[in-house]
Order: structure tokens, then C-alpha cells, then sequence
């Protein structure tokens, strides 16, 4: 499975005259088993190019494609996941998780369970979402787009609004799907020491327009130490791209 960006820009139009260019002829490949994290400044596009990816937006110049076929508009196979949970209030942890399936008339009890071990929410599929923590509903949101099965798993900033100790537990559960699926992943996170621990690559992307500075392929086993020289030579390098210098980002 082979997801290509050729010359792909994006732009927005404003009031009046005014046009905001977000995108600047983006090149990118990545394959079946990758984990991908883009960083970057915000206003440089990040979000915007899992947009295109899972074919909310169109591109303005460019072409993407997947296995050689063009993108055009959403599909389950193109799963995407938000900061924010989204889960239906009035349905408990298992019915939100098995809704994707339901509706495409695809009954999958078997996959619904296993989603439901992964996330370590066994115990809660009766539970509404009002009954969860934060870190145990945006768990049950990655499920309800897992269990479609998507070829690739876009994530926009899914960790951004979880407190610290849950937000480091969620990357490891999060680096535990991934395993277990072997699915693509791509995840926009202004986190550095995050994109470093989670990603076999991070793509450092630059602002107006938004472009990419350099794809570094992160050569660490899993589980990776924080704290190790040659993580900390990539945090300075990407800090040093970024024009952060040597302090740390959250």
C-alpha cells in the first residue's frame, strides 16, 4: 500500500481579493507499515494535508493517490481521528465503536471486541461517554475509526488536550495499535519529543506557505528512552530546523 502527494498546494480564499496560500507543492511518499509525524508552526499546513489525505478538501494544484488511484472525496479506508472525541452522547462505548460498521451493513462483533481489548475498554462498553475520562473517551474514538480498518489512521493533534501522565500513556496504547494493526499512521502534533518517541519518520514542515523542510527517518527501536544521546541529537536537530534551538517544545 503506497500513498503518494505530487506537487500538491492548497489555498484558501478570504474576504474580497485576499487568498491564504496553506500549501506549496508538497512531495510525499509513504507505505504500508509507517508511522508518520509532522511537525511544525501552526499555519503551516499540518492539519491541512490530512485534510487532503482523507479527502475532505480537494488540492488547488497537485495530485494524491493511493495504490496508484486518485483520491477523491472521504472513505472509510482513509480513517481520521480529532483532538477532540467524537462520540455520540446518547450510545454507549461498545454501540459507538460498532456505528461505522453498522452503517455500511458490515456487522463485525469480532472486530468490535478487539478493538474494544486493545483500547482496554472492556470493562466500559456499557458505559456512556459522559461516564469516561478524557483519556478513556479519545480511546474509544480511535476504536470507532480502527475498527473500519482503515489502510491509513490520519491523527490530528489526537493527544493535544489530555493532561501529561495520560497523554504519554495514550502514545504507548496509541504505538500498540499501531503494531497490532501494522496499518499506516499519520499524526500532526506540535509535540517534538512526542513525534520522536511515536513516528518511524517525522516530516519538519515550515510556514506561509506551508512546505516541507526535511523528512528525517527516526532510527530507534520501540520502546524508545526519552532520555538516550541519539534521541536527544534528533530533538536538537528538529529543534534547530524549527528555529527553536535547544529548547524543548509542548
Amino acid at each position: 500500500m503506497s500513498l503518494l502527494l505530487e506537487g500538491v498546494s492548497k489555498s484558501f480564499a478570504g474576504s474580497g481579493d485576499d487568498v491564504t496560500n496553506a500549501l506549496d507543492k508538497i512531495d510525499l511518499c509513504a507505505e504500508a507499515g509507517e508511522f508518520l509525524c509532522i511537525v511544525g508552526p501552526s499555519g503551516c499546513g499540518k492539519s491541512t494535508i490530512l485534510r487532503l489525505i482523507a479527502g475532505l478538501i480537494e488540492p488547488t494544484t497537485g495530485t494524491l493517490s493511493l495504490n496508484g488511484k486518485p483520491i477523491r472525496g472521504t472513505d472509510p479506508m482513509r480513517g481520521m481521528a480529532f483532538q477532540k472525541p467524537t462520540l455520540f452522547p446518547w450510545m454507549t462505548v461498545e454501540k459507538n465503536i460498532a456505528f461505522g460498521p453498522r452503517m455500511q451493513k458490515k456487522r463485525k462483533p469480532e472486530m468490535v471486541e478487539k478493538m474494544l481489548r486493545i483500547t482496554k475498554l472492556e470493562a466500559f462498553r456499557n458505559a456512556y461517554p459522559h461516564q469516561l475520562s478524557g483519556g478513556m473517551a479519545q480511546r474509544a474514538a480511535l476504536a470507532r475509526t480502527m475498527v473500519n480498518e482503515p489502510e491509513i489512521f490520519l491523527l490530528d493533534e489526537p493527544l493535544g488536550a489530555l493532561d501529561a501522565f495520560t497523554r504519554m500513556k495514550m502514545q504507548d496504547e496509541l504505538l500498540e495499535m499501531w503494531r497490532e494493526k501494522k496499518n499506516m499512521m499519520m499524526m500532526v502534533t506540535h509535540d517534538v519529543d512526542e513525534a520522536i518517541y511515536m513516528g518511524s519518520r517525522v516530516i519538519v514542515m515550515a510556514p506561509s506557505p506551508g512546505r516541507i523542510l526535511k523528512d528525517i527517518p527516526i532510527a530507534l527501536p520501540y520502546p524508545r528512552d526519552r532520555l538516550a544521546d541519539t534521541f536527544l541529537r534528533y530533538r536538537d536537530e528538529i529543534m534547530r530546523l524549527l528555529g527553536i534551538g535547544s529548547e524543548k517544545t509542548s
